[in-house]
C-alpha cells in the first residue's frame, strides 16, 4: 500500500511502499476512501509540540473507509462499515475521564496520525472501540473534515455554554472555523467571524456569519467591543496574538474558548485584575467524544451542516501542506484514495 511518511521532522514526508498492516486482537482494518489534513499533522510533521511522535510514523487522524478486516475479539459484523477514525485512536477505559465520558481527558490515552500510525495511507489499523461509524447520509470525503474539524468545533461551542442570542467571535476561518460559524448558528449565537484573509471572511458570510472582521486591517478587539463585545471568543488560529486578541474582545461574564495548539508551547498573558472584575473564565476545548461525533454526523446528514473542501492526492502531501501554511486554502483539504 501507498503511504505519507515522516522520517525526520526536518524534511519533506516520504510517499512509500509499506506491507497491508494486519489488525491486532481488539483492532480493526480500514479502507481508506478519504483521509482529511488537519493542521495538527502539520505539527505533528515538523516536530512543533513538547512531546514529539517517534519516528517514523504516517500522520493523519481524519480517515474514513469500509472495515476490510477485524482481529480477535471484534464482531465480524463490522466488516463491511464505513468508519471514521478519529483523533482520539484509544483510552484506558477505567480512569476517572474515561468513566465519566471524558474519554479526551484521559492521561493514558493514544492518538491517530501521531502516537500509533494514522490516515496518510490506503489502510489504516485502528481501535475497534475506537472508531465511530459513518451513517450512509453522509459522504465519505465530507466525513473527513467532521471526523475532526468538525467534531472539535461542536465540542468548543458545547463547552462554551452558548445561549440563544449570545455574540460569538470566530476567530480562523478555515477548515476548523468556516464549521464553527455554522455550529455556532445551529445554537442561535450571533456571530462574528475573523480572519486576515477576505475570501475566508466571505466564504463566513456565505455560511451565515452576522459580522466580519477582517484583522489585517484592523484591531479586531477594538472593532467587536465597538458592538459591544462578545461573550464567547473561540480561537481557532494557531498564534499567540489572535489568542490575545480574543481575549480583549470579550464583554463582562465571556468566556475564551481555546482551541488551536501554537508551536513551542507558548502563552499569552491573562491579567488577574481585569479577569476577576469582568467574570472572565479562559477555557480549554480539546476535540470531542465518539458521542460528540457521531452527533456531528447525525447534524450532516440531516442537512445543518455544510463541508467546505477540496480533493486532492496523497502524492501531493508536501505541496498541500505548503498551501496549508500559506493560507491558500478556503476550507479543509481531502486526500481521496
Amino acid at each position: 500500500m501507498k503511504a505519507a511518511v515522516v522520517n525526520t521532522f526536518t524534511e519533506p514526508l516520504e510517499i512509500k511502499d509499506l506491507p497491508i498492516p494486519e489488525p491486532g486482537p481488539g483492532q480493526v482494518l480500514v479502507r481508506i476512501e478519504a483521509s482529511g489534513l488537519c493542521h495538527t499533522d502539520i505539527h505533528a510533521a515538523h516536530g512543533d509540540w513538547p512531546v514529539k511522535p517517534g519516528l517514523p510514523f504516517t500522520p493523519g487522524h481524519e480517515g474514513v473507509g469500509p472495515v476490510e478486516a477485524v482481529g480477535d475479539g471484534v464482531p465480524v459484523d463490522l466488516i463491511g462499515k464505513r468508519v471514521a477514525i478519529p483523533w482520539l485512536a484509544t483510552s484506558c477505559g477505567n480512569c476517572r475521564y474515561c468513566v465519566s465520558g471524558r474519554e479526551a481527558l484521559c492521561e493514558s490515552q493514544l492518538n491517530s496520525g501521531y502516537s500509533v500510525d494514522g490516515a496518510y495511507a490506503e489502510y489504516a489499523v485502528a481501535f475497534a472501540h475506537g472508531i465511530v461509524e459513518v451513517p450512509d447520509g453522509v459522504s465519505s470525503f465530507d466525513a473527513a473534515p467532521l471526523t475532526c474539524a468538525g467534531v472539535t468545533t461542536y465540542k468548543a461551542i458545547k463547552v462554551a455554554t452558548v445561549t440563544p442570542s449570545e455574540r460569538i467571535a470566530v476567530f480562523g476561518i478555515g477548515g476548523l472555523g468556516h464549521l464553527a460559524v455554522q455550529y455556532a448558528r445551529l445554537v442561535g449565537g450571533l456571530v462574528t467571524a475573523v480572519d486576515i484573509e477576505q475570501s475566508k471572511l466571505d466564504l463566513a458570510e456565505e455560511l451565515g456569519a452576522d459580522h466580519l472582521v477582517n484583522a489585517a486591517e484592523t484591531d479586531p478587539a477594538e472593532e467587536i467591543q465597538k458592538i459591544g463585545g462578545a461573550d464567547v471568543a473561540i480561537v481557532l488560529a494557531a498564534s499567540p496574538k489572535v489568542f490575545q486578541q480574543a481575549y480583549r474582545s470579550l464583554r463582562r461574564g465571556g468566556r475564551l474558548v481555546m482551541v488551536a495548539l501554537p508551536a513551542d508551547n507558548a502563552s499569552i498573558d491573562v491579567p488577574i485584575f481585569e479577569t476577576v472584575l469582568g467574570g472572565i473564565s479562559v477555557i480549554g476545548s480539546i476535540v470531542g467524544t465518539r458521542q460528540d461525533l457521531a452527533e456531528v454526523f447525525a447534524l450532516h446528514a440531516a442537512g445543518r451542516t455544510k463541508v467546505v473542501a477540496e480533493p486532492r492526492k496523497l502524492t501531493d502531501v508536501n505541496t498541500c501542506f505548503a498551501d496549508v501554511l500559506a493560507g491558500q486554502v478556503p476550507g479543509r483539504l481531502v486526500f481521496q484514495f
